[in-house]
């Protein structure tokens, strides 16, 4: 019962609500902007780091990450006065090895899948790997992506999933609003105005699937694994001059960008998979009210609970 973990703190409507709309409201500024004066996002990037260096520049773009997260955690422990374990998971305390086992499963996916394009399409990829400035961006990557995942999953997949779920009492529509906004909040990636704006499919894909494992597993650990093996490993092997993290990673994809099924595997083939691969390690059951089941009230649910503490 992850949702309701959101009743070990205050709830109060108004509560859920700030957060979201001032980061809300910071993605439809920020995509305002590109729209309306026409910015080209990586135009100015490529300034940005010709003119402070690769790392610099993103060391400054996980800042705010950095901020956010702390600012999120904040609130939750002193204005909702929740747990930071009930704003993680419905388990007693937070299981590091789902985390772990979620990270390497994905990155040892991501190297195999990314080993296999540059074999067979070595003319798409350039060496690009520079032993200090390497030795730098593993520092940062190490240090501060994880970060900015995690605010991402704290905020969606977490405050907002438990936020939404108590108001409506159901789960399918913090999935759906969870997915969709998560997705949305990408508009703004430079890899957006190359490849269009189906790469959304992607982006919101991405989202339900992360938000089908924190249902599922009642827990945020696979997700938080998942996301920061993705950025991560990803930041570290291949950059290219579309994406959000240019970086002077170990190869640097040169080809011309383009919305191929290469684009959509994962959505429809690669996340399927691995979800039956963890309903299988954690004996998922009852997808149907996992997914879309009713949201018990407080008073059912500690009065279900095992010690029925108020924490």
């Amino acid at each position: 019962m992850y949702i309701e973990q959101g009743y070990k703190g205050e709830i109060g409507i108004w509560k859920y609500f700030l957060i979201p709309l001032g980061f809300i409201g910071l993605m439809v500024l920020n995509y305002l902007a590109i729209v309306l004066l026409d910015l080209d996002i990586e135009a100015i990037m490529e300034a940005e780091i010709n003119r402070k260096g690769a790392n610099r520049f993103l060391v400054e773009m996980l800042i705010p990450f950095i901020v956010g997260l702390a600012l999120l955690f904040l609130w939750v422990k002193y204005i909702h006065k929740q747990t930071l374990t009930s704003l993680t998971t419905s388990r007693k305390k937070v299981d590091w090895k789902r985390v772990f086992f979620a990270f390497a499963l994905w990155s040892t996916i991501t190297i195999v899948i990314t080993g296999i394009d540059i074999f067979a399409a070595p003319e798409d990829y350039e060496f690009n790997f520079r032993w200090p400035a390497f030795l730098y961006l593993m520092i940062i990557v190490v240090l501060l992506i994880p970060i900015q995942t995690s605010f991402e999953e704290y905020l969606f997949r977490g405050y907002m999933m438990q936020g939404v779920g108590i108001m409506v009492k159901n789960r399918w529509v913090p999935l759906v609003f969870t997915s969709v906004l998560f997705g949305l909040m990408h508009l703004g990636n430079p890899e957006v105005g190359k490849l269009g704006y189906g790469i959304m499919v992607y982006y919101i894909g991405t989202g339900f699937f992360l938000g089908i494992m924190t249902l599922m597993d009642e827990g945020l650990e696979l997700a938080l694994g998942f996301h920061a093996s993705n950025n991560m490993v990803t930041a570290l092997l291949v950059t290219a001059d579309s994406t959000a993290f240019q970086v002077d990673a170990v190869y640097k994809n040169v080809a011309e960008p383009n919305l191929g099924f290469d684009a959509l595997l994962p959505v429809f083939v690669v996340f399927p998979i691995l979800l039956y691969v963890f309903s299988r390690k954690y004996k998922w059951k009852n997808w149907k009210e996992r997914l879309a089941g009713t949201v018990l009230t407080r008073e059912k649910f500690f009065a279900s609970s095992d010690d029925g503490t108020h924490i």
